[in-house]
């Protein structure tokens, strides 16, 4: 099929590269003219092991290209996939003016029928929303159907999960749009969940949310586990053996970021809030998330009397995960925001991120190497668990330092 795609962030272009890589003919469009010429060249604008290649494959194959032009993106459509950012407001809300947006766009640059996927992250009645604004700006007698299939991506594994993913969730409300739409996927073999589109938009935000509890939930017990004595790893193993709650997403440590767990539970403990419903569990996940961070800058505080004044501290890991460049709501920010207001020296290293305007105007240094980042420091800082640090030599890595005390903020070293 002919596919067209609003927006070339992480989900819109992982979505294009997949579908160009199982035998469609994808256009992606974007207003952002420098990420359209970076990408015609089959360099992605942002860090995802394996995606490089298959945009370059693809658009040398003639399957995948690369637009700022509306009406070139959407000429020979069957589907449109609506993939733009849906950021949090000062409230929780989620922003839809892009989502908006992009109805707009393709109601007044198309002339067939077509079928339009909302592919973005968007509160429970947006399906809704886009087709009310697409067919009241569309030219009359063409037919459009809306149909919700959301995305479960996990940033760093993003192509594994969509080539393998645990399922793939179509809302509709047009059984002929449904089937097309699961027509696209056929070749993938992933199982297909049909629902309506409220209940998968739903899906969404509330298995984010529960992952997101998970982590929080561990993340306390981890705290207690240390004023116990008892070891949060072997306590996560034994949790997890029991199939009802499994060892996923029990990883005790600073907590969850990126784009899509802070902003998608403050997106579902809003639409609580805004229709009179107690979500008390998530609102706890949210605050335990948080003061999570102040809790391992206490640590560092507690450890040199909370005076860290001319003391340098390197922190290992600037990404809120491994295999990303992602830096959206990375504990780092908040991490190194607090010890330089403190009036510690701070070298920062990561494998990926050699620079980032989250920390601009915040005094520290970037390191090439972690050697360099760790070199004459007195407190080492562990901050993502990037393999490069797992399996790094610290007996040796330590010799670069001050005699420096070590804070495993991932629970990842023996």
């Amino acid at each position: 099929m002919n596919v067209g795609i609003i927006g070339t962030g992480y989900v819109g272009l992982v979505t294009g590269a997949m579908l160009s890589e199982i035998g469609h003919v994808v256009t992606c469009l974007d207003v952002n003219e420098e990420k359209i010429n970076t990408l015609k060249k089959g360099q992605s604008p942002i860090y995802e092991p394996g995606l490089d290649e298959i945009l370059a494959r693809n658009i040398a194959s003639n399957r995948l290209c690369f637009t700022t032009n509306a009406q070139e993106a959407f000429a020979y459509a069957d589907i449109i996939f609506i993939a733009v950012g849906t950021p949090q407001g000062e409230d929780g809300a989620a922003d839809l003016s892009y989502i908006e947006q992009a109805a707009k766009d393709i109601a007044i640059n198309v002339d067939h029928n077509l079928i339009v996927v909302v592919k973005s992250t968007v509160p429970v009645g947006t399906n809704d929303k886009v087709e009310r604004i697409i067919l009241e700006n569309m030219p009359p007698g063409l037919q459009v159907h809306v149909v919700s299939n959301p995305e479960f991506l996990r940033e760093g594994h993003a192509i594994n999960d969509t080539f393998y993913g645990d399922r793939i969730v179509i809302g509709a409300e047009n059984s002929i749009a449904r089937d097309k739409v699961e027509s696209l996927f056929k070749s993938l073999n992933i199982p297909i969940m049909h629902t309506n589109r409220r209940s998968a938009e739903m899906i969404k935000y509330a298995s984010n949310a529960f992952l997101a509890v998970k982590i929080s939930y561990i993340n306390q017990v981890s705290n207690l586990c240390e004023a116990l004595g008892a070891d949060v790893n072997a306590v996560a193993d034994g949790m997890g053996m029991d199939r009802r709650i499994g060892r996923a997403f029990l990883n005790a440590g600073l907590g969850y970021g990126g784009s899509c767990f802070p902003k998608d539970t403050e997106a579902l403990a809003y639409l609580a809030h805004e229709n009179d419903v107690n979500l008390s569990i998530v609102q706890s996940a949210i605050r335990a998330n948080e003061e999570q961070r102040y809790i391992f800058v206490e640590k560092v505080l507690n450890y040199f009397n909370q005076d860290v004044v001319g003391r340098k501290i390197a922190i290992l890991g600037l990404a809120f995960k491994p295999n990303t460049d992602d830096m959206r709501e990375a504990p780092s920010i908040m991490i190194i925001k607090e010890l330089v207001a403190r009036g510690a020296e701070i070298s920062a290293y990561d494998p990926v991120v050699k620079k980032t305007l989250y920390l601009e105007g915040i005094k520290l240094t970037y390191a090439a190497t972690k050697e360099e980042c760790v070199s004459k420091s007195d407190a080492i800082l562990l901050v993502t668990e990037w393999s490069e640090f797992i399996e790094a030599d610290w007996a040796k890595l330590i010799t670069y330092s001050n005699n420096a005390v070590v804070f495993d903020g991932r629970h990842i070293l023996k």
